[in-house]
């Protein structure tokens, strides 16, 4: 049983992986490749084995399904809002951009047109990645399994190479900012001057600003990804427990996600507008 429990929980925490094995590598079936060739993984030591380069389709595919279903959503609502008999979507939808533009209001001390709807697509776009903890974890894969996928995982932000996909992209805004705001001569002078202005101190200040800077990526990835992987693992290990338990401990932790799933949204978005505030702040 400890050995099938352990395959059962490995099994659903892998990814569908395509990339590229080379020539003369033993696959997990014992075939031979006999040139290099990329393929699907057929096992997680073969997703590790084909590195950096390898794709992982499901963490793609559903992150873009969702963040379709967000355009198409928004785009219906917009499309057929009116003042005078505004329906429950509407409602909602207006809800959720109010509080939105609220945040920004409150936490962003710049100007810039972009801050808000970057910052309503993040907190919707990852909202309904996490949403996808919901489901229970056997009906997707078991569906991707009848169709031949081996490995099927459907939480986007559950796959660290998600997550940092998506704090990659703000890191990069902080950058551009930081430069397009500041300068490059200002910049620098704040990376050289930052905590202390003496400038023996330099370099010292160099190492702490600059580590400062590349954790806010990696901060900003690993407590989204932590908190959805932790998730996911524990409703794997109520799939496992015998059928009248499952219920009686998978509706509390479900329920107990409709606060997770929303707050993982927004503190990734707050920390978001922060970041892009701090880059538009001139340091005096």
């Amino acid at each position: 049983m400890a050995n099938s429990s352990a395959e059962y929980i490995q099994h659903h925490l892998q990814n569908m992986t395509f990339g590229r094995l080379p020539e003369g590598y033993v696959r997990y079936d014992g075939s031979v490749v006999e040139a290099d060739m990329w393929t699907m993984a057929l096992s997680g030591t073969e997703a590790t084995d084909m590195g950096f380069m390898a794709l992982h389709l499901d963490t793609l595919g559903f992150s873009l399904l969702t963040g379709l279903f967000f355009i198409t959503l928004f785009r219906f609502v917009a499309k057929r809002a009116t003042v005078d008999t505004p329906n429950g979507l509407q409602n909602a939808v207006e809800m959720v951009v109010d509080f939105v533009q609220d945040i920004v209001r409150d936490t962003f001390h710049g100007k810039s047109p972009v801050i808000a709807p970057l910052a309503m697509s993040i907190f919707v776009w990852i909202f309904l990645m996490n949403s996808l903890k919901w489901l229970p974890v056997d009906y997707i894969p078991g569906l991707a399994h009848a169709l031949g996928a081996d490995y099927f995982k459907i939480v986007p932000t559950a796959d660290p190479n998600g997550t940092f996909g998506i704090s990659l992209g703000v890191f990069i805004l902080i950058i551009f900012y930081s430069f397009k705001m500041k300068g490059a001569g200002g910049f620098i002078k704040e990376l050289s001057f930052t905590p202390f202005t003496h400038w023996a101190l330099i370099p010292f200040n160099l190492f702490l600003e600059i580590l400062g800077l590349l954790t806010k990526p990696l901060s900003l990835a690993l407590r989204l990804f932590g908190n959805m992987y932790a998730g996911e693992v524990v409703f794997i290990l109520i799939a496992l427990l015998p059928f009248f338990l499952q219920w009686t401990l998978y509706v509390p932790w479900a329920i107990f996600h409709i606060l997770v799933i929303p707050l993982q949204a927004f503190i990734f978005m707050v920390l978001t507008i922060v970041y892009l505030s701090q880059a538009h702040e001139e340091h005096h």
